[in-house]
């Protein structure tokens, strides 16, 4: 991956339909302005039951989208990242479908898993309580096939997406091609999604046990033969997540969005500061995604939350989530947790410019933090807009993750670059890219309770961020060829950093 910023978007979400339309996009208002991007599903069909993650066909691109020669023009001119959908495939793809009508005569019969796999001597409410659930309710979904038979089928997130058996012969073939797949079409890296929940074994967890780490390391092996860097999504408690970053090769720093609202919200480093020094730093790092803001990835471990305590205090997390419910007017609240379905038990759904109350300068600063943290940043399509929350979209649709998952148009899009906090965002950006400064070493410290001062060396290059957290206001001092500048992060102040 270069050492530049990348975006993440869907296709069809962002300035018109297709791929062609996002290129355009890429290459003209937005040229020079991010290193990759990162497709979200664009497989056949990108309007399933969960937004493209249960794809019918994992190696056809959505015709509406373009095809594989679309997919290999946009790589002419950024780095493209694309999700492999491990975990599971949709109930309306054509392996389910055969196997719906022949059951045990079919060629896939064993792919998909059942409870009776996984359990074959049965399960006692202990094994069941112990497996470990991101959504309410069992991980079953029973079923009646299409020819009569009635199954329990493994159902880790919705009905549509059934799970799969990753050792299967069938399963490993139809892995193995999407690999393939993708590096031949000018994609050079891969997100593997829902991969922790990929491995079951009775009477454990099923969630990033050593034999998930195993598989994993097999299969991103496979990936790195043909090309392809692998980033594992893994949200979990944050001990557990620098575990998982010593086996993989990138992994999500989840825990840095809920402590940079953490630290503007309550005007204290010391959390932030404490994740800092002990990070991985083979890191892709976010404010949001195309999911919430993440809860479970600073608090205690559910598993045992008197010796395994979070990055903040249990009090200060509840009282966070409340802040970004009244930062937001209540709207995050109709889109979090009970209120909304294809709901998940740790996130908030909320845009980020909004859980922030909509602060412009609140908002810069917290992208500064996170384009100075070590690790390559990614920038999700609406928090580059500094979008608000999409109410009527979740209100047609009543998914809570819609809310931050707004359609623009190519007029919308235009027009939000024009806005003051996008444009000094924009610049932000491309003092991320371009100084020299961020290929040196990173220091982080806090002169008080309330500032943080994050900075890079390269030689005689420097560029430091300093945030007066309590004020809710940043500015950066750098090195340039005429001399030192300073540049205040305010909607007011859109110094060009070449």
């Amino acid at each position: 991956m270069k050492n530049q910023v990348q975006l993440i978007t869907y296709v069809d979400r962002f300035g018109g339909q297709s791929l062609s339309e996002l290129r355009d996009l890429l290459t003209g208002p937005l040229k020079g302005v991010f290193g990759g991007v990162h497709l979200l599903p664009f497989f056949h069909k990108i309007d399933g039951a969960d937004a493209g993650f249960d794809p019918i066909d994992h190696t056809q691109v959505d015709a509406r989208l373009g095809n594989w020669q679309s997919i290999r023009e946009l790589s002419q001119n950024v780095d493209v990242m694309a999700d492999v959908i491990v975990n599971h495939m949709s109930s309306e793809s054509p392996q389910f479908q055969d196997f719906s009508a022949k059951g045990k005569d079919s060629e896939f019969d064993g792919l998909f898993l059942t409870m009776e796999s996984v359990f074959p001597n049965g399960a006692t409410e202990k094994d069941l309580l112990a497996v470990y659930r991101p959504r309410p309710g069992m991980p079953f979904t029973m079923t009646t096939l299409a020819n009569g038979e009635r199954r329990l089928l493994w159902t880790t997130f919705t009905s549509q997406q059934i799970d799969i058996d990753v050792h299967h012969p069938a399963g490993q073939a139809y892995l193995d091609s999407i690999l393939q797949r993708l590096s031949d079409s000018g994609v050079t890296m891969v997100r593997l999604d829902a991969v922790g929940y990929a491995i079951k074994q009775a009477g454990k967890n099923c969630f990033m046990m050593p034999e998930t780490f195993e598989f994993i390391s097999e299969f991103a092996a496979k990936g790195r033969r043909l090309g392809l860097e692998v980033l594992v999504e893994i949200h979990a408690y944050y001990k557990r997540q620098m575990e998982i970053a010593k086996k993989v090769d990138w992994v999500y720093d989840f825990a840095l969005p809920p402590l940079v609202l953490h630290a503007l919200e309550f005007g204290l480093s010391a959390p932030l500061l404490s994740w800092l020094a002990q990070r991985p730093n083979n890191a892709v790092t976010v404010l949001d995604t195309h999911d919430g803001i993440g809860i479970i990835d600073i608090g205690a471990d559910a598993s045992d939350r008197i010796n395994q305590p979070g990055l903040v205090p249990p009090h200060e997390l509840d009282e966070l989530v409340e802040r970004m419910h009244r930062n937001s007017q209540g709207q995050s609240r109709k889109a979090t947790g009970a209120a909304a379905s294809n709901l998940d038990l740790y996130q908030v759904n909320c845009t980020f410019f909004d859980a922030l109350g909509r602060h412009e300068n609140a908002y810069l600063a917290a992208r500064a933090i996170q384009f100075f943290v070590p690790g390559i940043p990614q920038v999700y399509y609406v928090g580059l807009l500094a979008g608000e929350n999409d109410m009527a979209l979740l209100e047609r649709t009543q998914v809570g993750r819609d809310i931050n998952r707004h359609y623009y148009n190519l007029d919308e899009v235009l027009r939000d670059l024009e806005k003051p906090v996008v444009a000094s965002l924009i610049e932000l950006i491309r003092h991320r890219n371009q100084h020299p400064a961020f290929n040196g070493e990173f220091s982080s410290r806090s002169d008080s309770a309330q500032g943080l001062t994050l900075s890079w060396k390269n030689g005689a290059d420097y560029s430091h961020l300093n945030v007066d957290l309590l004020q809710k206001s940043a500015n950066i001092t750098f090195s340039s060829a005429e001399g030192e500048q300073v540049w205040a992060l305010d909607v007011d102040s859109m110094l060009a950093t070449a």
